[in-house]
């Protein structure tokens, strides 16, 4: 015998349960802590590393806004198409 609709009723419950988590704890992106907001004034999209961190920020197009770690910063505002907002 199958056991599809107990899988199922489980599969609901833990959604239930992550959705809660996610709500409970996601901050919005201005609010995390140790980042900073830039938005990409350029044309097309642009990948830039952090000088500190070495992480890769991606802008995929005009007007996108992305956090930045604190410590990338000021590297960033050297880039003359991104704006700290």
């Amino acid at each position: 015998m199958c056991n599809c609709g107990k899988k199922r009723t489980e599969f609901k419950q833990q959604q239930k349960t992550l959705n809660t988590i996610v709500q409970g704890k996601a901050q919005p992106v201005a609010q995390q802590k140790n980042t900073v907001l830039f938005k990409y004034t350029g044309n097309s999209g642009l990948t830039i590393t952090g000088s500190i961190t070495r992480k890769n920020y991606r802008f995929n197009f005009s007007g996108d806004v992305q956090p930045v770690e604190l410590i990338d910063a000021s590297a960033m505002n050297n880039i003359p198409v991104l704006k700290r907002v």
